[in-house]
């Protein structure tokens, strides 16, 4: 099949009818249809339309090594530069279409599961059979051009340990309840699965959180799944789209991705989508040998550029149109959002120029400059939503809705809200566009997101500091220096 089309990804999304509950109530319908889901839907079809277009699909994508079809560019083991410079186009394109507002662009699993497949030799060390299950469903995925998410992390509960009445321990983590000749059988719940229920499989990988190695650990696995298996029910938090109007909820209506609780109710996944059967070591060492975070994270800064550049975008044009240009405080504060963008694109440079190849033939980017970029962003997008809310003040407030200009109070807003060569309605479009972006629910959830996106800060500090690997080298220049 190869790439597929954004008329067929709805279609599929549509057909699986997943045990969606929303507001308490169980979603029947096509989700397509659905407020809470149809904007972003949209906007993901357009990500798979354009890699058809003429005019993208040369940088979109690549001849599948089985079939020769056309398959997406993401799915690409870059084993050259010149490679990772093509997954970056593409990557950039996709997150220009879409602003760096979805976290879960298809690119980003498509990245990630590429990383697993390299190393999958290392599951033969269990079974040969997990090695073969982890190649065929990269290949099934990167033919079929499949939806992906994934979820790592399980409720607080899941953390606490309990004593049962015979004397053992117990917790509410995600577990193996039985094993049979058709799969493993999986009881626990998992968060925050964003964009679980608009992607066609998710990939399930909690964290290993013993220090003990087991070899048949219950809480241990790592399996992939549609989103549509019995006993698989996913469970959403308040939608934050505002309405369909793109003038009055330019951001939520096109760009919000549902978080969501999956639970597994005893939930049977078949034998030949598990690639980690209860050891520890194996499912730690999938996600370190792989190089999961470095090449995750070369599609996420091209994510955070295009996020940047856009927020940056949002900014002069605010300070346009309220003649301020000149001031030395907005001048400083735009100086201060130009370094952040700039900064973020040299580290993605260096983090090319600087690659080097890993023992499975992966090219793999500098994780020096990506690990930075992990520590430095979280920091920097809070800062660059305050600098909107700074510039835009009250005027971030006093905006009214598009049926407004429709009304017999139209010349009031045309007079007393234009701004400084601009309409008051292009105005108010602009001011709707910053309030959702640094004020609103929607804003909310993405700082929030963008906070823990790589992990919380201790462990994007700890990956980075005991990653380094320039750390004995400075270390022997001044110890070179005392001597």
């Amino acid at each position: 099949m190869g790439i597929k089309n954004g008329s067929q990804y709805m279609q599929q999304i549509d057909h699986s009818k997943p045990e969606v509950w929303l507001q308490g109530q169980r979603i029947m319908g096509m989700l397509s249809n659905h407020k809470a889901f149809r904007g972003l839907m949209f906007t993901q079809a357009s990500l798979y339309d354009m890699q058809n277009e003429l005019e993208y699909k040369n940088r979109m994508t690549y001849s599948s090594p089985t079939t020769g079809n056309p398959v997406g560019l993401s799915f690409l083991q870059p084993t050259t530069k010149d490679d990772l410079l093509r997954r970056r186009v593409m990557m950039s394109l996709w997150g220009e279409r879409h602003h760096g507002l979805m976290g879960r662009s298809p690119d980003y699993m498509n990245t990630a599961l590429m990383a697993f497949n390299t190393a999958a030799d290392l599951l033969s060390e269990s079974s040969p059979e997990f090695t073969h299950n982890l190649r065929n469903y990269y290949e099934y995925c990167r033919e079929n051009d499949v939806t992906m998410s994934h979820v790592f992390v399980q409720p607080q509960s899941s953390r606490v340990v309990k004593m049962l009445d015979d004397g053992s321990f117990d917790t509410q983590a995600a577990k193996i309840v039985d094993k049979n000749k058709e799969g493993i059988v999986v009881n626990g719940a998992f968060l925050l699965a964003t964009q679980g229920v608009t992607a066609d499989e998710l990939w399930v990988h909690p964290p290993v959180t013993t220090y003990l190695q087991e070899t048949n650990n219950l809480n241990t696995f790592v399996f992939a799944v549609p989103n549509n298996l019995p006993g698989m029910k996913w469970i959403c938090r308040e939608s934050m789209v505002g309405g369909d109007s793109s003038f009055d909820y330019p951001l939520s209506s096109r760009f919000e991705e549902m978080d969501t609780l999956i639970v597994f109710d005893h939930v049977l996944v078949p034998w030949h989508r598990v690639f980690v059967d209860g050891n520890d070591r194996l499912s730690q060492k999938l996600f370190s040998e792989s190089a999961f975070h470095t090449h995750s994270a070369h599609q996420v800064i091209c994510r955070y550029i295009t996020k940047s550049e856009f927020l940056l975008g949002v900014v002069l044009n605010m300070v346009e149109s309220l003649d301020i240009a000149n001031h030395p405080h907005i001048v400083e504060k735009v100086s201060e959002m130009i370094v952040h963008v700039e900064t973020l694109k040299s580290l993605l440079i260096t983090s090319e120029v600087n690659a080097s190849p890993d023992r499975w033939g992966s090219m793999v980017p500098d994780r020096n400059s990506l690990w930075t970029a992990n520590v430095l962003f979280p920091k920097i997008y809070p800062r660059m939503l305050e600098i909107i809310q700074l510039i835009g003040a009250s005027g971030l407030i006093m905006i009214p809705s598009e049926s407004d200009f429709n009304t017999e109070i139209e010349p009031y807003l045309s007079t007393y809200l234009a701004g400084n060569n601009k309409e008051a309605k292009n105005k108010v479009q602009l001011f709707r566009l910053a309030w959702e972006l640094s004020s609103s629910g929607f804003g909310g959830r993405q700082a929030l997101y963008e906070r823990f996106f790589f992990g919380d800060s201790n462990t994007v500090n700890r990956r980075l500091f005991h990653g380094y690997s320039h750390k004995d080298k400075y270390m022997n220049r001044v110890n070179d220096f005392l001597k």
